[in-house]
């Protein structure tokens, strides 16, 4: 019973000489701040930020030293800021409590449908690799979009790692972004063909989607040069140039 008693008060203990591994239900329940990202069935993706509330919303700032969660979320509760679990957008109406955390009671489903669309600001407890609670959240300070060339290797389905000026950033994307081709067709691979579509400086000019831009990515395996916006802290690819002249 000594040893029981040991092993279910912290996360981690040397008990009778031993050290005894503690389930996932006894570790203490952790909160982050965010903008989730979409990782696969049940799945998120946050890497946590310092928050700051300022009604309406909150602002987020880099927290040092943090590192990225990934947080099964199929049996968490969530509260949207939304006053109905299916709308895309406010339209005006917010639902928040005096913390400024969204209120409106919906389903891991619903929070599913959210992220299709993209990065998704979060409150969320957690622990052991579960999300307990999560709640949607309105941002005051969205930050700025950059343009910036590099290279992008594809990761999945919406995420790439793309590397600029001696760094490398995980960013993830959606049915928001565009994809701008040098090729004659949306459905081409990456470079195949003539540049029909480049400008004077190499860069894609017709428009395609990002299914588009999944397509293309899975038939290099190598990073491939682009030019693109993205939002830092967001770590959204806003938009995508393909550029004529492979890296």
């Amino acid at each position: 019973m000594r040893l029981f008693a040991c092993a279910t008060a912290m996360t981690a203990a040397v008990c009778g000489g031993a050290v005894v591994a503690v389930p996932a239900e006894a570790a203490a329940t952790q909160v982050a701040y965010g903008y989730a990202w979409s990782d696969g069935n049940g799945h998120l993706r946050v890497v946590p930020r310092s928050a700051t509330f300022a009604k309406p919303g909150y602002r987020l700032k880099t927290l040092s030293g943090a590192k990225e969660l990934r947080l099964d979320y199929a049996a968490a509760a969530f509260r949207r800021v939304t006053v109905a679990c299916d709308l895309k957008e406010t339209e005006g109406r917010v639902a928040l409590d005096a913390k400024g955390l969204g209120r409106t009671a919906c389903k891991p489903s619903h929070l599913t449908a959210e992220l299709a669309r993209g990065a998704t600001p979060l409150r969320i407890e957690h622990r052991g690799g579960q999300a307990v609670k999560i709640n949607e959240f309105l941002v005051t300070d969205r930050p700025d979009s950059r343009s910036a060339r590099g290279t992008i290797k594809r990761i999945n389905d919406t995420t790439v790692l793309f590397a600029t000026g001696g760094k490398t950033i995980k960013l993830g994307y959606a049915y928001t972004t565009m994809f701008l081709r040098t090729t004659a067709r949306c459905s081409d691979g990456w470079l195949a063909g003539r540049p029909v579509n480049a400008d004077k400086n190499g860069l894609g000019g017709k428009q395609c989607s990002w299914t588009d831009l999944t397509k293309a990515l899975k038939t290099v395996k190598h990073p491939v040069l682009v030019k693109v916006d993205y939002t830092p802290g967001v770590d959204s690819l806003d938009q995508v140039w393909e550029v004529f002249g492979d890296a």
